[in-house]
Parts: C-alpha cells; sequence; structure tokens
C-alpha cells in the first residue's frame, strides 16, 4: 500500500531526512518513533504531498504524491501535529468544510458528517463554536476531519500532544476503532504511545531509520531467564548438554534462589530448549522456579538505538 524508497529531505546543507526506505502493508498500524527533531514529521509531510523530497521515490497504491496529489489526497487522511481550525466555526461547519474540500457529496454529506461526529464522540459539542472546545475535543476535531471521506490510510502526527490521562485512553481506543478500517500511521516521541496501539514500530534517529520491526517479536529477546536451586557448576554442565545455549551468565538475586540468563543460538526453538533445560535440571534433582523468555521493554530497545548499541534491522 505505501513504498517508500531512498526517502531525502535537505535544507540547503542539513539533512533531514537521509536515504529512508520502508513498505506498509493494508491494515497495519504503523508507529514513527524517534525525539523530538529526528525527521518524523518530515517524512509523514512528504508522504501526504506537502513536501517534496529531495530525491527518492513515494508509492502510495501505485501513486506519486507528486504526480498525483488529489487521487493521494483523496486516499489519505491527516493531522498534523497543529491540527488548523477555524475557531469561529462550529464544529459541523468545520466538518461540512473538510467534507467538501474532499470531494464528499453534498447529497450525502450529512449523514457521512453525522457518522463521522459519532465515531469520534463529538456529538455533544457538535454545535459549539471550535473556540470554546478543549485541547481534547480539538483533538477528537482533527481527527474528524481527517477520517470524513472514509481514507485509505490515516497519517496522525502526535495525536496525543497535550492531552490529559482520560483524553490519551480515549485517543487510543479511537485509533485501535479506526484501525478496522484503514492503514494507520502514528508519529510520536512517546513511547508508549506505540506500546498502546501499534503493531510494528520504525524507529528515526537523526533522519536516518534506525529500526523496522515487529513490536512484539522485538520485545521477546534472545535469553531464557531462569530461577533455580541449581549452583553454577550444574550450570555450566547444563550448557554443555544443550547445544542451543551458547553462554549462562549469572544475574543478581536478593533471596537465597540463584537466578541466571541463558543466551540461546539464533534461530532455535526458545520453546523447545525451555523444555530440555527444565528437563535436564528436573532430572539431576534440581529445583526450577521459573523458566520463561526473557521480554524486553520498548525504552530498553528504544535507549540501545539512540545510544547506538543497537544495529539497524530491516
Amino acid at each position: 500500500m505505501i513504498t517508500v524508497d531512498s526517502l531525502t529531505r535537505l535544507y540547503g546543507d542539513f539533512v533531514a531526512v537521509d536515504g529512508v526506505s520502508f513498505t506498509i502493508g493494508k491494515g497495519e498500524i504503523v508507529g514513527l518513533l524517534g525525539h523530538n527533531g529526528a525527521g518524523k514529521t518530515t517524512i509523514m509531510k512528504m508522504l501526504t504531498g506537502f513536501l517534496e523530497p529531495s530525491s527518492g521515490t513515494i508509492s502510495i497504491n501505485g501513486l506519486n504524491p507528486e504526480d498525483a496529489p488529489k487521487e493521494v489526497h483523496a486516499r489519505i487522511g491527516y493531522l498534523p501535529e497543529n491540527c488548523p481550525v477555524y475557531p469561529e466555526m462550529s464544529v459541523i461547519e468545520y466538518l461540512d468544510y473538510a467534507a467538501g474540500l474532499h470531494n464528499v457529496a453534498a447529497e450525502e454529506r450529512a449523514a457521512v458528517i453525522g457518522a463521522t461526529i459519532e465515531r469520534t464522540g463529538l456529538a455533544e459539542k457538535a454545535l459549539q463554536p471550535i473556540s470554546t472546545l478543549s485541547r481534547g475535543f480539538r483533538q477528537r476535531l482533527g481527527v474528524a476531519q481527517a477520517i470524513v471521506h472514509k481514507p485509505e490510510i490515516l497519517i496522525l502526527d502526535e495525536p496525543t500532544n497535550g492531552l490529559d490521562p482520560t483524553q490519551i485512553m480515549h485517543m487510543r481506543a479511537l485509533i485501535r476503532e479506526m484501525a478496522s478500517q484503514a492503514t494507520v500511521i502514528i508519529s510520536t516521541h512517546i513511547l508508549q504511545e506505540v506500546q498502546a496501539v501499534c503493531n510494528r514500530v520504525i524507529i528515526i534517529k537523526n533522519g536516518s531509520k534506525a529500526l523496522d520491526a515487529d513490536l512484539a517479536e522485538l520485545q521477546r529477546g534472545s535469553r531464557l531467564l531462569l530461577s533455580t536451586d541449581a549452583d553454577a557448576p550444574a550450570l555450566e554442565t547444563l550448557a554443555a548438554r544443550i547445544d542451543a545455549i551458547s553462554a549462562i551468565a549469572p544475574t543478581p538475586s536478593r533471596d537465597n534462589i540463584n537466578r541466571y540468563s541463558l543466551s540461546l543460538a539464533k534461530d532455535c526453538d526458545h520453546y523447545e530448549v525451555a523444555a530440555l533445560v527444565a528437563r535436564a535440571l528436573l532430572g539431576d534433582g534440581w529445583k526450577v522456579y521459573e523458566l520463561h523468555r526473557e521480554q524486553r521493554t520498548l525504552e530498553t530497545i528504544f535507549g540501545e538505538i539512540t545510544t547506538g548499541k543497537r544495529r539497524m534491522d530491516s
């Protein structure tokens, strides 16, 4: 659905986006994650056709935003970081205006606007001037204008920026609901937002792609964590008996239980190795208190990348 190849954007001698490539398929919820100034918003502006790349190509359902801007805009709903609104308009008036810009047929507009207001929880504010809306409701209105024409692709730049915790939960629920009908790209510097709603993450660092991975798989570590009464010599013997274990290291413990991390060979079956470890220890008369695959947080992964300790995955 979306293909980006070697996308680059220069501002004089400054490289804002540097050779970024990725492909996003239909129905994905992708988080574009990076520090402020990493280049996320610039990428989004190029995807939506509001900014021309210095080099590289973009394909939206086979269309180039530069060559077919109207056709691309018809397929995309876009929420900028600071969504422009007209404070003197009412919610309904503004959505009618947005629907007109997106060429929603006049005879269908009332029904479409009504459904959009219902989806975004704006019914109680429909007749109020935008100037009277809270930040949370303005964000909802921004989403409403982005989906009023039923786009195939939804691009949201910092959708929870400035919202309180309750408003953030409502926005997350709305994004999940919208993702059932559209491909969604969310740009943010907030790790929790990606973790809460996305199934894939693309991390941008200094204008370049630093990582592109399935979120669930990314957070599954490559080690097994073991709690046992077995001592270090017993674990050394275990490692010698199971080829898939490449290294064993003790980990800190505040009680009398011995804890170890078991590094495993690449592409091995973690479940099968765990079964072998448990069977071997129990067979030798040791106790197994806990044995599970390491779970890594997105915060840890992001920290590794931004400090240069992890290589790019593609």
